[in-house]
């Protein structure tokens, strides 16, 4: 098994370095907007506490209530009741973990970067950052500065002056992908894509099947990809995909992790690892576990009943399962029928000029329409994304009752949703089309093929317009800021949330509230700021002022946005 050096101590979000706030996923996250999201999440956190004694006091128990209010129970059995469900829980899911199977988890190291870099040998040991405007990856030279995916260039070039930037290729992206997909394959033809560049295996069969250990497995297929491309590519080998995921990063660049396989050395494995290293913990919620005493995965364990008691705040057995290592194992291809979205975008050079814009929307629409067409789909839902130059991102939407695939109908109903907003400065515009229906499905004969035959050819007018503003979630990844219109590596990104189904922690859905769409969503941590709708829409330039003394990054706070805003929807 393969050893690194211990992860260092969880710090506090707050004793972080300059360089490391400023490495968030969006270039509006350089240095401003902060003071008052971290207010607003530190009395968020404050309510937390409170709500932790009120449920020491009043724990919903059933029959146990009843018993406390007219019995004067102590606190003290309640909480002996409640860790007896949690010792219940926890030795169900102990029982359910499986280590018969091999998962690895592969993904390629600075991806964008090492491609320009084949075209360009050049670039060699030089600091260098793919994008214009964002960057979609830096090489590693350029991170010793602190320069990451998804910061303004103006920003990297303030900490890395020598940094070269260089323009954005998705074609190389997309041959290169294809390529190193294939040769993943020979090793599991049932192989889950979850980005252009990283996937998940299931190598047990190929290990028995040729009296191989998983190291050597993976060691001739890292070596396949780096002969075969001039690509390197890392790995973590364990037995579910949590792990796998985990283990990846322990030995990059170009390097492999072997988790062993028993109960034992996993719970030691997870005992120390941060709770932020958790895919699906990000830097909320790592604060708001911070808050109640879990900073690692063994904390959780010593703060069980915390977490019961606010099972709606964090999820129990989510939690639980982390602690455990515990997590799928099942590695298939997505389906088809899996499918929910499909999508183009573009960004740019912010934008106010309406003929411009509306230049940009066509661009889209005519993308949007050669992937449909390509993957065979056609729907009835556009959605119109669009952000600001202050990168507020917002969205709109519209409803058919026909299906639609073409450009016209595609362009039609983003226009009719973008004019109503303008004027505006715009720096990236995208279009997604939803209610997915697949066209290579078999299809079914008589009416019911006559009646989606007069579907497809309505008339435009007979659409259903519903319009609503919500945030959408910006992947924290090397490929959420591509310049150029790249609905496939879209599309990977949004379906790879699937790769983890226990989802992350979160409030219950129950208690969930559709916001006003009188809200400004903070440019750096996504975090709902109150504003004037009539002023943020009609005069971006003046929606500034309620984000500026929003504390720094470099003070501690939302430089690191890693699982993006919360999704906000007006209907």
């Amino acid at each position: 098994m393969n050893t690194t050096d211990p992860d260092p101590s969880p710090a506090s979000s707050q004793s972080k370095s300059l360089l490391k706030r400023l490495a968030g996923p969006s270039s509006g996250k350089a240095g401003q907007n902060e003071k008052k999201k971290d207010k607003e999440l530190t009395q968020r956190i404050e309510k937390l506490l409170q709500d932790r004694e009120v449920a020491l006091k009043e724990a919903d128990l059933g029959a146990l209530r009843y018993l406390l209010e007219w019995a004067h129970i102590e606190v003290s059995y309640i909480t002996a009741k409640v860790d007896s469900s949690v010792s219940h829980l926890l030795a169900e899911l102990e029982s359910q973990r499986d280590l018969s199977q091999i998962i690895v988890h592969v993904d390629m190291d600075a991806f964008f970067a090492n491609v320009e870099l084949l075209h360009n040998p050049d670039l060699k040991g030089k600091a260098f950052g793919v994008g214009k405007g964002v960057l979609t990856t830096a090489s590693y030279e350029a991170r010793k500065f602190g320069v990451r995916s998804g910061m303004a260039a103006f920003v990297a070039k303030k900490l890395c002056p020598e940094l070269i930037l260089l323009s954005i290729h998705p074609e190389r992206y997309s041959t290169m992908s294809k390529e190193v997909m294939a040769i993943f394959r020979r090793y599991d033809d049932q192989m889950l894509a979850a980005s252009c560049d990283e996937g998940y295996l299931n190598i047990t069969a190929y290990c028995n099947e040729h009296g191989i250990t998983a190291d050597e497995c993976v060691s001739e297929m890292r070596k396949c990809v780096q002969e075969e491309t001039k690509l390197t590519v890392s790995a973590g080998i364990a037995p579910n995909k949590m792990l796998a995921k985990i283990c990846s990063d322990k030995n990059k660049p170009n390097g492999q992790y072997h988790l062993a396989f028993d109960s034992h050395t996993i719970k030691e494995f997870m005992m120390n690892l941060p709770v932020r290293k958790v895919p699906g913990i990000g830097r909320v919620n790592e604060r708001m576990l911070e808050s109640i005493g879990v900073v690692t995965c063994g904390d959780i364990y010593t703060h069980r009943i915390t977490i019961a008691l606010l099972d709606n705040e964090f999820g129990l057995r989510f939690m639980l399962q982390t602690h455990l290592g515990i997590t799928s194992n099942v590695v298939q291809p997505y389906s088809r029928e899996e499918r929910r979205s499909i999508g183009a975008e573009r960004t740019f050079h912010a934008l106010g000029d309406k003929n411009k814009l509306l230049q940009k929307l066509e661009e889209v629409a005519e993308e949007l329409e050669n992937d449909m067409i390509e993957t065979g789909w056609v729907g009835r839902t556009v959605t119109l994304k669009y952000k600001l130059d202050n990168y507020q991102v917002f969205t709109r939407a519209k409803s058919f009752e026909r299906w639609i695939t073409k450009k016209a109908d595609l362009f039609a109903a983003g226009k009719e949703l973008l004019l109503p907003e303008l004027p505006l400065k715009i720096r990236l515009i995208g279009l997604r089309v939803t209610k997915l229906k697949d066209m290579r499905a078999p299809t079914d004969s008589g009416i019911k093929r006559a009646r989606r035959h007069e579907l497809s050819i309505g008339s435009s007018d007979q659409s259903s317009p519903q319009k609503r503003r919500k945030l959408e979630t910006d992947q924290d990844d090397e490929h959420a800021w591509v310049e150029e219109s790249t609905p496939a590596f879209d599309e990977m990104d949004e379906r790879d949330t699937q790769a983890f189904p226990e989802g992350p922690i979160r409030p219950s859905p129950v208690g969930e509230k559709k916001r006003s769409v009188q809200e400004q969503i903070c440019p750096v941590c996504g975090h709902v700021l109150e504003a004037d709708d009539n002023q943020k829409r009609r005069d971006p330039e003046s929606a500034r002022p309620p984000f500026i003394g929003h504390e720094s990054e470099s003070a501690g706070k939302c430089m690191e946005l890693v699982s993006g805003p919360e999704e906000q929807t007006k209907e």
